[in-house]
């Protein structure tokens, strides 16, 4: 006679068949997903070295640190220098700057240095003029503030302490016309709220792969994306593109920064992008997309194919502005 704990494993390699898929495949994926839970509650640490073997993985990187008086401890980022910076040729050069936003909830500075390589390649090559890549740790909620909760203020964090540290520390071209912002998925949400909260800062914006339908959500629940999760009312990226557009439509002064949307047509974000983009055209928001074939929820593979246009996107924006290096 077969026990009910047979016929539950009986009936779970049938299913496993009957849709395709192996008892083995099934374990791997069963593996697969305890490995992606074990890395997501991964204890959160906004200062993150790299051992000596994830640095020869990434040669081009420096991880460094710098104090954050609001937080009272160290913050870490990781930084790419092109080749130009330690020429002695162009030592009284300076150099625009690309802020990087990772992905993930939490992630941290080490998250998206894998496309040092892409960047360096573009550089190197000569397709794209050298400019500095900062990769930001956006805190325990990346890139945003919560309000009434000190420790985890990653946009304050960023915008008030590391822009000025970088600006202090490296050759940098320190005003808006040598400065861009960039991030996908969590990331490209925390460059849709920025480039709109600060576009004195920034002359050139990339929000990747973000999740607006998220956003969308919160414009409609007065902040609240969830019960234990609640930004200030009107901290999102549906409410301050419309904040941005009585912005420049009340004042022709305000600053206005250029804005290209990118986002892979196979990534589960795709059809809500295209929507936030509809709701920029229908605000009046000049902006451009690179919409990259068959690229799924991926940084890197969005990199590999449209790497230079969304570098080039910056480097125009830079020369627009007349900067001089």
């Amino acid at each position: 006679m077969i026990s009910i704990a047979d016929k539950a494993v009986v009936l779970a390699i049938f299913c496993c068949l009957g849709s395709g898929m192996t008892v083995q495949g099934q374990e791997a994926a069963d593996k697969s997903k305890q490995e992606v839970t074990r890395k997501s509650t991964a204890p959160f640490k906004w200062n993150n070295p790299l051992s000596r073997k994830e640095l020869e993985r990434v040669p081009h990187i420096q991880h460094a640190a710098f104090e954050s008086r609001s937080l009272g401890q160290d913050v870490g980022y990781c930084i790419y220098l092109p080749p130009q910076y330690s020429d002695p040729t162009w030592r009284t050069r300076n150099f625009p700057v690309v802020y990087y936003l990772h992905g993930g909830r939490p992630g941290n500075e080490n998250k998206s240095i894998r496309l040092s390589e892409l960047i360096h390649q573009q550089i190197h090559s000569g397709s794209v003029p050298p400019m500095i890549y900062v990769f930001v740790n956006g805190g325990p909620v990346s890139h945003y503030n919560m309000p009434n909760d000190p420790k985890a203020q990653g946009a304050d964090v960023f915008i008030k302490e590391l822009i000025p540290f970088i600006d202090r520390t490296y050759r940098t071209i320190a005003n808006r016309g040598g400065r861009a912002i960039e991030g996908f998925s969590q990331g490209g949400r925390g460059t849709a709220r920025l480039m709109f909260r600060y576009p004195d800062l920034f002359c050139s914006a990339s929000p990747g792969g973000g999740g607006y339908a998220t956003e969308k959500k919160i414009s409609e629940n007065a902040g609240a994306e969830s019960e234990k999760l609640i930004f200030a009312e009107g901290d999102n990226a549906w409410d301050l593109a419309k904040a941005y557009a009585a912005r420049i439509k009340n004042d022709p002064n305000t600053d206005r920064i250029r804005i290209l949307v990118h986002v892979g047509d196979k990534g589960f974000n795709y059809s809500n992008n295209l929507e936030w983009m509809r709701h920029l055209k229908e605000l009046g928001i000049e902006h451009e997309s690179v919409i990259v074939p068959n690229a799924e929820h991926s940084a890197w593979q969005i990199y590999q194919k449209s790497a230079a246009r969304i570098m080039n996107f910056h480097a125009n924006n830079f020369a627009a502005q007349n900067v001089a290096q």
